[in-house]
Order: C-alpha cells, then sequence, then structure tokens
C-alpha cells in the first residue's frame, strides 16, 4: 500500500507473533554464530528453532494479518520493477508492509536458515556424517545468512531514512510510523 495515499502517520502493521518470530530468530542466530560452540547440542536445538520458526513463519504467511502476509508483499517482477524505478527515480514506492526488495532479503534470510538447518540436521545422519562438503555447505550457508542479516539491518536504516519511516522501531512495538 502506498503510504501517500493514506493520511495516517501511523498505524500498526506488524501483529505480535512477527515480532517474537523476529526478534527470536534474530537470537537464535546470533547465539548459534558468536556465542555456541558448533557442535553442541544446544547449537543443534537452536538451529532446529530458528528452523522451526521459519516453517511457522510460512504458514502465518497464509493465514496471517494482513501485513504478514505473503499475498500482501510477494516480490512479483511487476513489483519489484515498479519499485526499483521508483528508488531510481527519486521517488521511491512507500509500503506500510514490506516493500519488495525487503521481502526478496525476507524470503532470502528465511531460505538460508532452512538450509542450515536441514545441512545441519544431515550431518547428524550416519549417511551423511564427517561429509566435508556437506560441512562446507552449512558453513557457506552461515556465512551467507551473517552477511545477508547485516545488508538486512543496514537497509532497514536507510530505508527508513529515505522513506522517513521508523522502520526499526516499528519491528519492536508494530506500529509503523512516518516522519
Amino acid at each position: 500500500m502506498n503510504l501517500s495515499a493514506s493520511p495516517a502517520t501511523a498505524r500498526p502493521v506488524w501483529d505480535r507473533f512477527v515480532r517474537v518470530f523476529h526478534w527470536t530468530l534474530v537470537s537464535c542466530v546470533l547465539l548459534n554464530s558468536f556465542v555456541v560452540d558448533d557442535g553442541e547440542n544446544l547449537h543443534q536445538w537452536l538451529g532446529y528453532l530458528a528452523s522451526a520458526l521459519v516453517v511457522t513463519r510460512i504458514v502465518w504467511g497464509f493465514i496471517g494479518s494482513k501485513h504478514a502476509r505473503f499475498a500482501d508483499f510477494f516480490p512479483t517482477p511487476s513489483r519489484l520493477m515498479r519499485h526499483l524505478r521508483g528508488m531510481l527515480s527519486g521517488q521511491p514506492e512507500k509500503h506500510w508492509g514490506h516493500n519488495p526488495l525487503g521481502a526478496v532479503m525476507m524470503l532470502v534470510l528465511m531460505a538460508l536458515v532452512l538450509t542450515l538447518g536441514v545441512t545441519g540436521w544431515m550431518q547428524s545422519l550416519d549417511a551423511f556424517w564427517g561429509e566435508e562438503w556437506l560441512q562446507d555447505l552449512h558453513e557457506q550457508a552461515g556465512d551467507l545468512l551473517l552477511l545477508s542479516a547485516g545488508l538486512h539491518g543496514a537497509a532497514a536504516i536507510v530505508m527508513g531514512r529515505l522513506e522517513r519511516t521508523r522502520l526499526v522501531k516499528a519491528m519492536v512495538t508494530g506500529i509503523k510510523e512516518t516522519y
């Protein structure tokens, strides 16, 4: 939805589930990346929790609140092109929910978490025990997740300034404000 189409300067956007999902997933990723040693039981369980969170978020993407639903923000080619044209012209489209580029990033992050969950689980199976290619894939997916999450955080700050919205605050309060 275009922000300029509404005179409102604030509205509820992110429901409680989306916010708890987001910050719990952030916690799992940070703990597994910087606190818990690889191979520990806690590392595995945090990975399983992260994967379960993503699967639950996918379900919520079909049955959740308006802005949590994929139909509200799924990055179709036409949505992406319209958004990119607006950004290049200096008049970016403004959305109450995810913009198309944010939606792409969200889908990439969720795919990476699921990749980590599956490759981590596979390493516990006898059939794949000690397979170097699988360990490498798991490590590369983890590195790519951290890089993507950093880009996501930076983009939230930059886009918030460009669009004059409080994006980070909205992920805490659920209310997206324009200023």
